[in-house]
């Protein structure tokens, strides 16, 4: 019986993969073949020529039908691309007898291999089946159209042909509208699968700082100054051994850029060493420049010492002798441009000095010449210009040569020197000077106090509201509350007017300063009691705190309590705290016992009472405030039924979003 061969060509493109399937180990194909048959896969690809059909000698092997099949081809632990597998059957027809090949084709290209099938004769049985081969496999692309057909070379018989549709996988996008970036995750409502956000950088292993498993389609909000070009994210089916996909959409997002650029961080590493912190790599370059006193701009050094490519968390070395705070690095970007500047040694060795940098330039013969960087460039010491460095050339090169200066750098071209100029400054106008500005700083003194005096008199008591953001109709409605208690007058604190101070301290610290500076003015720290602030304060009282992260990024009620609570667990509370609850919104009973300890008033309706508590003894005579309560009635009243109306549509809660999540 004649040799049989089989070829298969596949054409397929690549796509993120997100299946369970069986796991194939390693980059070769494979080819096995059923019990009684033994086949051969020949090394490397061929060329498929199907050629014309001729008549066959003999009993021949043929295909008789194709399958197909998904499998898993895996490099690494979690590097895997999708494949097909293809099994042929195969029979012995009586009136043919030709080699066998197999075509496995699809859009964009083409991959063709040989295998080399043989049947013993006692396995053969004109017209029946006598088994199958098995090819181990073609990587495919997930939504696309296959087409398989199967021929013999020479061709005897018409070709087989299969066409399978590979299924298309959940997908992810992103979609931006301003500054809100969401995820869009397009899955079925049953499917369960896990999200992963993380930072995929150059040195070191992936580091994961958000994971949360999902079930359904999502919309997952990301918090702006979050996206770097790093952030990738992940996703897969919460079943056994499944394939993770990985996508990191924002590459080339320029805001992603600008936000690496703030994120990083230029550490100091004792004695000459220093890193740059940041999430994701960066193409800079960095550079050292000089900072004199004032607001002039950083001069690069004279002679330039040699730029440096950044490798960001990892410690590099300056090539200097002696640090000094008028050093600064540079980090500039790939298209020349100043991204972030830095005086490292500012914080250890003091602030900037009115030193004079000279630079030494070295010649041959031992000639030696020397200038002082200023704004205006270099200037040699020994010239006629009219700046502070020519006037006193003489007595700085008598520095130098003194041993008074301090050497930053040296090498055979020339060297830095920095020479201090302290004693340059005419010491019989020091006292002058001195008691002039004391004495304008004694009237400056006295104006603010002065002035301050005034403002707290027409501005009054001070007031700092805090209150648990339970949805955007609450929030309005203390808004109305806290303009309100403006016009009383009041000064009046709270986080709804301080979202800048709040992102660039955090909750925590804002509270300590506001309730500080509250208490020290002789005002009062308002609790507004609503469902989500009692909520909080007994999921404190009860668990001593909660789940770090599981309030928002402005969330000051949360971050407050942990020093409202000793306030009042400790008797400190009354005198400096009152309560307040909106009527309808709660009932009086809902406050905890623990509060009640200072008074607790409902509005509207014991707004006298409760404005008298905030003005304190030296508040208006009782009409004058009965007719502020009024106003104050008046522009709660609209926002108090906004929250009293029955919702259109179901809130949203907290925010599902990395914000909301465990960041790891």
């Amino acid at each position: 019986m004649p040799m049989p061969w089989f070829l298969l060509s596949l054409a397929l493109g690549r796509s993120p993969v997100v299946l369970s399937l069986e796991r194939l180990e390693g980059l070769q194909d494979a080819a096995r073949c059923s019990p009684g048959l033994s086949c051969h896969l020949w090394d490397g690809d061929v060329v498929c020529l199907p050629g014309s059909i001729v008549s066959a000698p003999g009993p021949v092997l043929v295909p008789t039908s194709l399958q197909t099949e998904l499998v898993r081809r895996c490099y690494q632990e979690t590097d895997c691309d999708l494949c097909v597998r293809v099994a042929v059957h195969l029979a012995v027809h009586a009136s043919l007898q030709a080699q066998v090949v197999l075509s496995f084709q699809a859009y964009p290209t083409a991959r063709c291999v040989l295998l080399e099938v043989q049947v013993p004769a006692a396995l053969v049985q004109p017209g029946q089946s006598v088994g199958s081969v098995v090819f181990d496999c073609f990587e495919a692309a997930l939504g696309t159209e296959v087409q398989i057909w199967s021929y013999t070379q020479p061709r005897y018989q018409k070709e087989l042909n299969l066409t399978r549709q590979l299924p298309a996988l959940p997908w992810l996008s992103v979609t931006a509208d301003g500054d809100n970036v969401h995820l869009v995750l397009d899955v079925s409502e049953e499917q369960s699968f896990g999200l992963s956000l993380y930072w995929n950088q150059v040195q070191g292993p992936v580091k994961p700082w958000w994971h949360r498993n999902l079930t359904g389609p999502q919309t997952i909000p990301l918090n702006q100054t979050d996206i770097v070009p790093c952030l990738c994210v992940q996703v897969w089916p919460l079943e056994p051994d499944s394939v993770r996909t990985s996508i990191c959409p924002f590459t080339e997002d320029p805001r992603a850029h600008r936000n690496l650029w703030r994120a990083a961080r230029l550490q100091l590493l004792p004695p000459r060493g220093w890193r740059l912190d940041a999430p994701c790599s960066l193409h800079a370059q960095a550079t050292l420049c000089w900072q004199a006193p004032g607001r002039g701009p950083c001069q690069p050094l004279v002679p330039p010492l040699p730029r440096e490519n950044v490798t960001v968390n990892m410690a590099l070395e300056f090539p200097l002798l002696k640090g000094h705070p008028n050093l600064c690095v540079q980090q500039v970007s790939s298209w020349e441009k100043l991204q972030l500047q830095e005086c490292l040694w500012a914080d250890s060795l003091g602030p900037l000095k009115d030193d004079m940098l000279l630079v030494e330039a070295r010649g041959p013969q031992d000639n030696r010449s020397f200038c002082a960087l200023e704004p205006s460039g270099c200037t040699p010491l020994l010239s006629r210009a009219s700046t502070r460095a020519a006037r006193l050339g003489e007595q700085l090169l008598q520095d130098l040569h003194s041993g008074q200066c301090l050497q930053l750098w040296d090498d055979d071209l020339g060297a830095l020197w920095a020479c201090p100029m302290d004693k340059y400054i005419h010491q019989r106008w020091v006292l002058v000077w001195l008691a002039c500005l004391l004495f304008a700083a004694a009237l400056f003194l006295l104006f603010l106090l002065k002035k301050d005096h005034v403002k707290t008199a027409a501005r009054g008591r001070a007031a700092l509201l805090l209150y648990s953001a339970d949805d955007a109709g609450f929030e309005r409605l203390v808004g109305a509350l806290a303009s309100a208690l403006c016009q009383v007058p009041l000064r009046v604190a709270v986080d709804l007017w301080s979202r800048r101070e709040l992102s660039a301290q955090g909750p925590l610290a804002w509270f300590h300063a506001q309730r500080r500076r509250t208490v020290q003015e002789g005002g009062l720290v308002v609790l507004i009691f609503s469902p989500g602030a009692v909520a909080l304060c007994r999921e404190w009282l009860q668990d001593a705190g909660p789940a770090p992260g599981a309030h928002g990024p402005h969330d000051a009620f949360a971050a407050s309590l942990s020093c409202v609570l000793p306030d009042f667990l400790q008797g400190r509370a009354p005198g400096r705290y009152v309560g307040a609850y909106f009527d309808g919104l709660l009932h009086a009973d809902a406050v905890p016992a623990l509060f009640r300890a200072v008074p607790v008033f409902p509005l509207p309706s014991q707004l006298p009472a409760f404005l008298g508590s905030l003005q304190g003894p030296r508040g208006p005579r009782p009409g004058r405030l009965g007719e502020r309560a009024e106003q104050v009635a008046r522009a709660l009243q609209p926002a108090l039924d906004s929250c009293l109306r029955p919702p259109g549509t179901a809130g949203m809660g907290r925010g599902m979003g990395p914000e909301a999540g465990d960041r790891t």
